[in-house]
């Protein structure tokens, strides 16, 4: 052993020679900005702080221009600053295609389609497309409970979203917009708010739908991906207050998983009814724990690659399956006998 020790603390001293060699020299150096850039790109990304991220991003691309995740990324920057004809133009000159790229050049094209064909009325926050004749004390009701939403909801989460949302009042199925859309589907949000324009005849109806749809957008500006769908629909549900005191669903207890797809999957609405049922009692055993919605949206913006568990662990005490297991027994009372 006393051989070996001597060489091994030259070892020790050469090694971190080499490593303040290396830490000052020029190929450290780059890599330590790429680091930086990287890091940097990843976090505006995750907040939705596109000018930035594209700064990042197109910097980066200039270190790997063949760098296809790069580029993909690129495309939806341009996408999500509605820069629409910036989105095309940039996936079209791309050498490769897949079903991202795929998706933002139809979705810009689509929208593209829908501003040139669609009557357009602005507020602060909103900008309504609507098609066809339309009154405009149906136009304005609707700026006006988007608007008292608007407010309620940054004043919940204390949180404003930088770009205006977008709400579509359709006629035609062509402005349904990109994706599923199930029949048992009143309205959706996939970066837009859409509701057909006959739900404006039925006050009690659209004013719910609205402030749902709505908190789905607030929900995508706070944390544009990784929210799993039984929180984003649970959170949407509470707002809309329209489901709160529905009985419990027949049938067996859906899965942590299930309930983590996509809700537009189910065919039937007796099956969608479940995991709307399921979200919502989940979502309210998180805010029984705490009331805080500021605490829901420091949720949402930590989540990332799959570690809801961990954070609500951290945050709240509990996993998504202990949820489940509580949102099932608080309605076992409300069963259909």
């Amino acid at each position: 052993m006393r051989k070996i020790l001597p060489f091994l603390l030259i070892l020790v001293i050469v090694s971190a020679g080499v490593l303040i060699y290396q830490r000052h020299s020029p190929e450290a150096k780059r890599f330590e900005r790429h680091e930086a850039l990287v890091k940097d790109a990843k976090e505006r990304l995750d907040a939705g702080e596109w000018i930035g991220a594209e700064r990042d991003v197109r910097e980066l691309l200039k270190e790997m221009p063949d760098d296809t995740n790069l580029q993909v990324h690129l495309a939806g920057i341009l996408y999500e600053q509605g820069r629409y004809e910036d989105c095309i133009a940039w996936v079209d000159g791309r050498s490769f295609r897949n079903a991202d790229l795929d998706f933002l050049e139809k979705k810009s094209k689509s929208i593209l389609y829908e501003m040139r064909a669609l009557n357009l009325e602005d507020s602060r926050h909103f900008r309504v497309e609507f098609e066809g004749e339309m009154e405009r004390t149906d136009v304005v009701e609707a700026l006006s409970v988007l608007e008292t939403a608007y407010d309620s909801l940054a004043r919940l989460f204390d949180f404003y979203p930088e770009n205006k949302i977008h709400l579509v009042l359709y006629r035609s199925a062509e402005y349904q917009g990109v994706g599923e859309h199930p029949d048992w589907a009143a309205a959706i949000f996939d970066g837009k708010l859409r509701m057909p324009v006959n739900a404006m005849r039925f006050r009690e109806w659209y004013r719910p739908i609205l402030f749902h749809e709505l908190t789905h957008a607030f929900i995508q500006a706070i944390k544009w991906k990784d929210v799993p769908l039984w929180l984003n629909e649970g959170i949407a549900q509470v707002i809309d207050g329209s489901r709160i005191h529905d009985p419990r669903p027949r049938g067996a207890v859906p899965s942590v998983e299930l309930l983590t797809e996509p809700f537009v999957r189910e065919k039937n609405i007796s099956g969608a009814e479940k995991l709307y049922w399921y979200s919502l009692r989940m979502t309210q055993e998180l805010l029984r724990a705490d009331p805080s919605f500021v605490k829901l949206r420091d949720l949402l913006r930590s989540l990332s690659g799959g570690n809801t568990d961990s954070r609500l662990r951290e945050l709240y005490g509990v996993d998504s399956a202990e949820l489940l297991r509580r949102a099932a027994d608080s309605g076992r009372d409300s069963l259909f006998h």
